[in-house]
């Protein structure tokens, strides 16, 4: 352990901007493999690579090396973990930095795909997105702001990210307003952030994109 802590010293950006990419990709391979008709064992053992490619070019160039330096200008306007901090931060977080990540996550692969028209994804897809980011992102950035060292909160990111970013890799080609409307009906308080739309009788499976 003593070893990593090191080498993350020696070398913070290159070793926060390795994980979170790194799990940025797992996080696609991960979801295409979940989203496998399981009646279809013929595609069971193949992945999209070129789709995972993608996902790995937006999370490296774009996603860590924002993170990162989102991170230390913020601790550098709002240093420490009173309480009163952490909520700041939490808000800036949601206020500012998601907008921009989804931005570039869905006109990222729009651009990578040569989509004609590389906002489309974004139109359609930003509002569900960011609600369902906010009411998860909250906790996990109040607990990495409050709990983890600025050095590494990056990279903790990144761990939570690779669940945040399996779903956007599946919402990127589903119909994200369904599917996060579904999802939420379940949850007590929350159902009339996502009103369900006419015609839904069943929660929507991966399976069934």
């Amino acid at each position: 352990m003593h070893p990593l802590l090191g080498l993350v010293h020696q070398n913070p950006w290159l070793a926060n901007v390795a994980t979170y990419g790194t799990l940025f990709l797992a996080a696609d391979a991960a979801q295409q493999m979940l989203a496998k008709p399981r009646q279809d064992s013929s595609r069971r053992d193949s992945l999209d690579l070129k789709q995972t490619a993608k996902v790995a070019l937006v999370g490296f160039t774009f996603h860590a090396n924002f993170n990162y330096g989102w991170f230390q200008s913020l601790e550098r306007l709002l240093p420490g973990t009173k309480a009163a901090m952490v909520i700041a931060k939490v808000t800036c977080d949601q206020a500012i930095a998601a907008p921009i990540t989804i931005g570039a996550f869905y006109t990222g692969l729009s651009l990578l795909d040569s989509e004609s028209d590389i906002f489309e994804n974004l139109q359609e897809k930003f509002w569900p997105t960011y609600k369902a980011g906010v009411l998860c992102w909250t906790f996990f950035q109040a607990v990495n702001f409050t709990l983890v060292p600025p050095l590494l909160r990056t990279a903790c990111v990144g761990a939570c990210s690779f669940l945040w970013a399996a779903f956007l890799c599946y919402l990127h080609p589903t119909d994200t307003c369904d599917t996060t409307s579904q999802l939420f009906q379940a949850l007590p308080g929350l159902a009339g952030l996502f009103p369900p739309t006419a015609g839904e009788n069943q929660i929507k499976m991966p399976s069934e994109k």
